[in-house]
């Protein structure tokens, strides 16, 4: 069934919200019946157009967890409280950690994709960050890149493929960052995988082996399959070789460079 699903909603189809847009149909008719007869015994100067929205009747308040809702109040608060001079993104969610940085301070941000409007406090380049400009070479005490380096090199974001851009933008992150600076990183942690061209998955141990010699770990916080969020947690060597128990989780590391 989860296969037939998968099929629809890549043809554009969503069975389960057409389904619910049909029980909608129920409740839709006996509102506007009671609207009507409100609207009938009032006076009012409104002119009514009746457009059916029918997916919202039993939503909640909005979405208070996930992967993106965690790390990006986690890692905005961490820049607030250790107030860089300079604080510089690579493709991070623009309309979630970005907008949480640019509320209190400037924040410029570098990324493959165009980014449509200005927004005061927001500073946009775009480039290929697989690609080192020798120009930036430790320009910034601050950087932060979230839940983004597992795309690089794959080509779903019209980057070049490179089945080493991972790495070639990690390499080049670090040279932006002024010794003694912070980088702000989280990806999607597991067992190593690579799931084209969706993402990558990264075990701990693959991430601390490639942070080993270049960077101090100052934090470490992530969010389980369960969608759980576990704050400022020891890497003891458990959590490590079990990738704190996730098949596909976010580990969020406050690094310091040597």
């Amino acid at each position: 069934m989860k296969l037939v699903y998968f099929a629809l909603d890549y043809l554009g189809i969503d069975p389960r919200k057409a389904f619910t847009n049909f029980k909608g149909l129920f409740w839709y008719i006996k509102d506007i019946s009671i609207f009507r007869k409100q609207y009938a015994n009032t006076k009012q100067e409104f002119r009514v157009r009746y457009i059916p929205i029918l997916t919202d009747k039993h939503d909640t308040s909005g979405k208070a967890w996930g992967q993106y809702f965690y790390q990006d109040l986690y890692v905005a608060n961490r820049i607030f409280v250790d107030n860089p001079t300079r604080h510089i993104d690579i493709g991070s969610r623009v309309d979630g950690f970005v907008a949480h940085v640019a509320a209190f301070r400037k924040i410029e941000v570098f990324d493959i994709r165009p980014m449509a409007g200005k927004v005061k406090n927001i500073e946009f380049v775009q480039a290929d960050l697989m690609q080192f400009d020798p120009a930036l070479a430790e320009c910034t005490d601050s950087l932060s890149c979230l839940h983004t380096i597992e795309h690089f090199g794959l080509g779903r974001y019209n980057d070049p493929i490179d089945v080493d851009g991972h790495r070639k933008g990690l390499d080049t992150m670090y040279k932006l960052l002024k010794p003694g600076g912070r980088f702000y990183f989280s990806t999607q942690i597991g067992p190593l995988r690579i799931d084209f061209n969706s993402h990558r998955i990264f075990s701990i141990q693959y991430l601390l082996d490639y942070f080993g010699d270049k960077y101090t770990i100052e934090r470490f916080a992530y969010i389980n399959d369960a969608d759980e969020f576990f704050a400022d947690v020891p890497l003891t060597p458990e959590l490590i070789a079990t990738n704190a128990g996730c098949k596909m989780g976010c580990g969020i590391f406050v690094l310091v460079k040597k």
